[in-house]
């Protein structure tokens, strides 16, 4: 069963920005990707449009073996005023630094943590947890799902042989301070939150969990704040195209009962 989130704390509201090559792209369960737009405009609208919070990942970057780019990160941290978590390829405390020294509120580590879970301890000491999230890519069937690494290129994906409810538990134990739980079967679809698997994914976090993968409409939202009660939902496409605009998210979502941001 669920532990409900404390009274007074609102949920996010968190658009999701995949970057390649310097621009905003986006594919549909992590193939054809299709560029959406300019990093610096897309962030700006966000910040306008009452976004609580974006996450930006250099999809590319562990696939090809290298850290992100940190130019744009300071170049986006220049340009809004809402926190921002950062990932893609970040193997190093050092790397991480580099990122949070550029504006960046947070850092998310995903294959890298997978290849080496100490990271995440290293992580931890070095930033405390509230900087630290660890980003999972998971699939697979009800009670079984796995993780994936180096998702950012289809061709190069990997299954490193992690329950993804072990392997939950164990970023826990290190100190991360979120996870981002990706529902890769229902990325890119639009056909609503996989609130199966982020229920079962809640039961193990004592830690904000936020929903990644598949959302296609408002009640979407509500659908999955009221059943997996995750801390905040992700979104990409139906963001970036304007089929959902923020602030009429959030007015659904506070006619709903669910607490959130005034834009």
């Amino acid at each position: 069963m669920t532990t409900p989130s404390p009274a007074g704390v609102a949920r996010r509201i968190v658009p999701c920005l995949d970057v390649r090559d310097g621009q905003v792209v986006k594919g549909v369960r992590f193939r054809n990707h299709r560029v959406m737009g300019g990093i610096i405009e897309l962030a700006g609208r966000y910040r306008d449009e009452g976004a609580d919070e974006l996450v930006f990942y250099d999809i590319t970057a562990s696939p090809e073996g290298r850290s992100v780019d940190v130019d744009w990160v300071r170049r986006v941290s220049e340009a809004i005023d809402i926190p921002f978590c950062v990932a893609g390829g970040i193997r190093s405390v050092e790397a991480a630094g580099r990122v949070l020294e550029q504006g960046a509120d947070k850092i998310s580590v995903n294959t890298p943590a997978l290849e080496r879970p100490g990271l995440i301890d290293d992580l931890v000491r070095a930033f405390g947890s509230q900087c630290v999230v660890v980003g999972v890519d998971s699939t697979g069937s009800e009670g079984e799902w796995t993780v994936r690494s180096h998702t950012g290129t289809p061709d190069a994906m990997r299954e490193p042989g992690r329950r993804t409810l072990d392997w939950l538990a164990e970023v826990v134990d290190r100190g991360a301070g979120e996870v981002v739980l990706n529902c890769m079967s229902s990325d890119g679809t639009r056909d609503g939150y996989d609130e199966v698997q982020l229920t079962a994914a809640r039961d193990v976090l004592p830690i904000p969990l936020v929903a990644s993968g598949g959302a296609g409409a408002e009640q979407h939202f509500i659908d999955v704040f009221r059943v997996a009660d995750v801390d905040a939902a992700l979104a990409a496409t139906v963001f970036h195209s304007g089929q959902i605009p923020i602030p009429e998210l959030k007015r659904q979502l506070q006619a709903a009962g669910i607490e959130v941001r005034p834009c």
